[in-house]
């Protein structure tokens, strides 16, 4: 097990919490103006992280996850959506499904374009030097951003990208594909044991952090 950084653990589940709720608050604000109200009604258009707060996977398996250094997954409860009261219900869906990741994405912008116009100035004695804490929030949020982006957007139900690509489909075709749904979490489960998650998310993670003004 790595030494613990309690420092870095609690800046990266800060930054993991926001991220999470920013993307089910995304999910839940985009149903709404689409025609569902749903996830509205259940107080989901909400940027108040116990409302979209899992215990197992926004706590306990990120906690873990930076504690000994395994990948950093984590997830919140899902959004109910009900595509039967969307306007044009399948459409209508795969915009509800990537406005998580979207938000996730605009999120690791604005943080790098901050981090990139941050002066990050040497301590100087008897002065604090706030820059320091806040890049290494910033550089964290560009990193899980993307990260949650990008792992969202696999094409397997019941992810985001699942969902995109089951909305895309012809309908028979979606059809079979959703039928894999119950599994969706077991090959997840696979994918890390085998470790063959990262090498499936790292070339795009590390190409949309290339892209960025990072530090």
């Amino acid at each position: 097990m790595p030494d613990l950084n309690v420092a870095q653990i609690f800046i990266s589940f800060i930054v993991l919490l926001f991220s999470l709720t920013m993307h089910e608050t995304a999910h839940a604000w985009t149903a709404d103006r689409l025609g569902d109200p749903t996830a509205r009604l259940l107080g989901r258009v909400s940027l108040n992280p116990a409302v979209h707060a899992d215990a197992i996977g926004t706590i306990v398996f990120p906690l873990l996850a930076m504690a000994t250094g395994a990948p950093l997954i984590g997830w919140a409860k899902p959004v109910p959506v009900n595509a039967r009261r969307l306007r044009h219900d399948r459409r209508d869906y795969v915009l509800v499904a990537a406005a998580g990741p979207a938000a996730n994405l605009a999120l690791s912008v604005a943080a790098a374009v901050l981090l990139a116009g941050l002066p990050i100035s040497p301590l100087t004695l008897g002065e604090v030097n706030v820059s320091v804490p806040i890049a290494a929030i910033l550089s964290q949020a560009t990193r899980i951003n993307v990260l949650l982006a990008v792992f969202n957007m696999m094409p397997i139900p019941p992810l985001d990208g699942g969902n995109v690509l089951g909305g895309l489909l012809p309908q028979g075709a979606a059809r079979r594909f959703n039928a894999l749904r119950p599994y969706g979490f077991l090959l997840l489960y696979a994918l890390m044991l085998t470790g063959q998650l990262e090498a499936i998310i790292g070339p795009p993670y590390r190409l949309l952090l290339s892209w960025l003004p990072t530090r």
